[in-house]
C-alpha cells in the first residue's frame, strides 16, 4: 500500500531515480518538441479516471466501516437476520405448499413452545454473555461453560413441568401427553437452548461473522430435510425433525470452533482485563434475567398465547406473518447486541456508537417496514391465497410495530452496556404487561388481527416512554464537551 503523504520540495525517493524512465518528447505540429501527455491513472482500464477515484473512495469507506467492531458485528448480525430470514421464508413457503394447513399450525405451536421454554434460560443469559465475555479475560472458557450448564439443566426442568401440565395449553399440544414424545421434546428443548446461546457467545467474542455462517448453513440444511422428509414421516413430524437434526449436529461443530480457536484468541487479547466478579455477574443477571423473562412475552410467548386461543388454521396464518415481521425486528435487536459488546469494551464511546447504530438501523428498518406493509398481500400470497386473505392485515400491523420496537432495543443495549439492568427489567416488564394484557383481550375480540393490533399499541407506548432516556444516551458525550468549552471561554 502506498503512502498517502506526497514528498515535499525536490526530495526524491532514493530508488525512484533508478526505476523511472525519462519520458520521450513528442514532436508537435509546429516542429517543436512538446511535453508528453500525463500518464493514465492506475486502475481498471474500463473505468474512467474520475470514476476510478470515486470507486477507490467507496472501497476505502467500506473498509473503514468494516474495520469498526461495532459496525462489523452489527452488519454481520443484520446480514445473519437477512440470510436466515430469506431462508426461513423459503422454508415456510415450502412447508405451506407441501403440508396441510393443520399440520403447519401444529408444528408452529410446538416450535413456539420450544422457543419459549429454551428462552427461559438461553435467551435470558444472552445479555450476560454479551456484557461479560468481552472482559472475561482468562476466565472466558469457564464463564461460557458455566452458562451452558445452567441453561441445559434449567431447560430440562422447565420442559418437564410444561409436559406435565400440557393439558392446560390447548389441543395444539395434546400429542405431548405420551411419555416417549414428551421425553424427546424435553431433550430437544435442552439442545435448542445451547444452539441459541452459542450465537451470543460468538457475538461476545466479537466474531458475529460466524453466526452468519452457522445460521446460513442451518437454514439450507433445514430446507433440504423438509423436502426429503415430507413423504418419509407422517403428519407434521417431518417439519419438527427438519428443525432439530441440523441444530443437534451444529452444536459440537460450532463449539469446536469456539473453544478450539475463538476463546484462546480472545483470552490472549484480553488477558490483562480484570474479569467481573461473581457478585457483579450475579447482580447483572438478577436485573437482566427478570427483564429477559418479560421479553419472552414480546417474543416467544405471544404465538403460544395466540395458538391457545385460536384454531390450528388461524395459528398457521398468524405465525407465518409473525416469522416474516421478525426478520425486521432482528435488525434492532442485532444493533442493540453489538452496542452492548462495544460498550463493554469502551464505555467512553457509548454515545458515539449509539448515534452511529441508530443511523444505520434507521436506514434499514424504515424502508424495509414500508415495503413489508405495502406489499403484505403479495408476500403472503406466495404461501397460498388463504394466507394472504387471513394474514395480510396481521402482517401490515406487525410491520408498523417493528418501527416502534427498533429504538427500544437499541436503548436496552445501551443500558446493558452500562449495567443498568434494573431499568432494563422495568422497561421489559412494562412492555410485557402491555403486550400480554392487550393480546389476551383483543385476540378474544378480534382474533389474530387483534393480537397484531395489541403488539402495535404496546410497542408504540414503550417507544414513547423510552424516548427521553434514549436521547440522554445519544447526547451523553456532548454535555461534558459543552461544559469544557464554556470553561475555556471564561478564562
Amino acid at each position: 500500500m502506498t503512502s498517502s503523504t506526497a514528498p515535499s520540495g525536490d526530495t526524491e525517493h532514493p530508488y525512484r531515480r533508478h526505476l523511472t524512465v525519462p519520458p520521450r518528447l513528442v514532436p508537435s505540429l509546429d516542429g517543436h518538441e512538446a511535453p508528453p501527455e500525463p500518464p493514465a491513472a492506475p486502475g481498471r482500464p474500463d473505468i474512467p479516471p474520475d470514476h476510478q477515484g470515486l470507486f477507490r473512495r467507496q472501497v476505502e469507506g467500506l473498509r473503514r466501516q468494516l474495520a469498526d467492531p461495532l459496525t462489523s458485528n452489527g452488519y454481520s448480525l443484520i446480514a445473519n437476520s437477512g440470510v436466515t430470514g430469506a431462508l426461513g421464508l423459503v422454508y415456510w413457503l415450502l412447508m405451506a405448499r407441501l403440508y396441510p394447513t393443520v399440520a403447519v399450525g401444529r408444528a408452529s405451536a410446538l416450535y413456539a413452545a420450544m422457543n419459549l421454554l429454551a428462552g427461559f434460560t438461553a435467551q435470558n443469559l444472552n445479555g450476560a454473555l454479551n456484557r461479560f465475555i468481552p472482559q472475561a479475560g482468562l476466565r472466558t472458557r469457564t464463564f461460557v461453560l458455566r452458562a451452558y450448564a445452567v441453561s441445559a439443566v434449567a431447560s430440562i426442568l422447565i420442559s418437564i413441568l410444561f409436559v406435565l401440565t400440557v393439558g392446560w395449553w390447548g389441543a395444539s399440544y395434546s400429542e405431548l401427553k405420551g411419555p416417549v414424545i414428551g421425553a424427546v421434546f424435553v431433550g430437544c428443548v435442552a439442545c435448542w437452548a445451547i444452539f441459541t446461546m452459542q450465537d451470543s457467545v460468538l457475538v461476545g467474542l466479537r466474531s458475529a461473522f460466524w453466526v452468519l455462517v452457522e445460521n446460513g448453513i442451518f437454514g439450507v440444511v433445514k430446507i433440504v430435510l423438509l423436502v426429503l422428509l415430507v413423504a418419509a414421516l407422517p403428519h407434521h413430524l417431518g417439519i419438527y425433525v427438519s428443525w432439530m437434526i441440523p441444530a443437534i449436529v451444529a452444536i459440537p461443530l460450532v463449539n469446536a470452533l469456539i473453544f478450539g480457536h475463538l476463546v484462546p484468541r480472545h483470552t490472549q487479547l484480553t488477558r490483562d482485563f480484570q474479569p467481573a466478579s461473581n457478585r457483579q455477574i450475579g447482580r447483572f443477571i438478577a436485573g437482566d434475567y427478570s427483564g429477559a423473562l418479560c421479553m419472552l412475552a414480546t417474543g416467544s410467548l405471544i404465538p403460544v398465547v395466540v395458538a391457545a386461543r385460536v384454531d390450528a388454521r388461524q395459528t398457521a396464518y398468524f405465525y407465518v406473518a409473525w416469522v416474516i415481521a421478525a426478520i425486521i425486528d432482528m435488525v434492532g435487536i442485532s444493533m442493540g447486541m453489538s452496542l452492548t459488546v462495544e460498550g463493554a469494551f469502551d464505555s467512553a464511546a457509548l454515545a458515539v456508537n449509539c448515534r452511529k447504530a441508530l443511523r444505520k438501523m434507521a436506514m434499514i428498518v424504515l424502508p424495509c417496514a414500508a415495503v413489508l406493509a405495502l406489499f403484505a398481500p403479495f408476500w403472503l400470497s406466495l404461501f397460498g391465497p388463504a394466507y394472504a386473505a387471513h394474514g395480510a392485515p396481521v402482517l401490515e400491523l406487525l410491520a408498523v410495530a417493528t418501527v416502534f420496537r427498533a429504538p427500544a432495543e437499541l436503548y436496552l443495549g445501551a443500558l446493558r452496556a452500562q449495567s443498568r439492568t434494573s431499568l432494563v427489567a422495568l422497561i421489559q416488564a412494562v412492555r410485557a404487561v402491555l403486550v400480554l394484557g392487550l393480546v389476551l383481550v383483543l385476540t378474544g375480540a378480534l382474533g389474530t388481527v387483534g393480537a397484531a393490533l395489541a403488539i402495535v399499541i404496546s410497542q408504540a407506548v414503550v417507544a414513547a416512554l423510552i424516548s427521553v432516556g434514549l436521547w440522554r444516551v445519544l447526547t451523553g458525550d456532548r454535555e461534558p464537551r459543552a461544559r469544557r468549552a464554556q470553561e475555556v471561554a471564561s478564562r
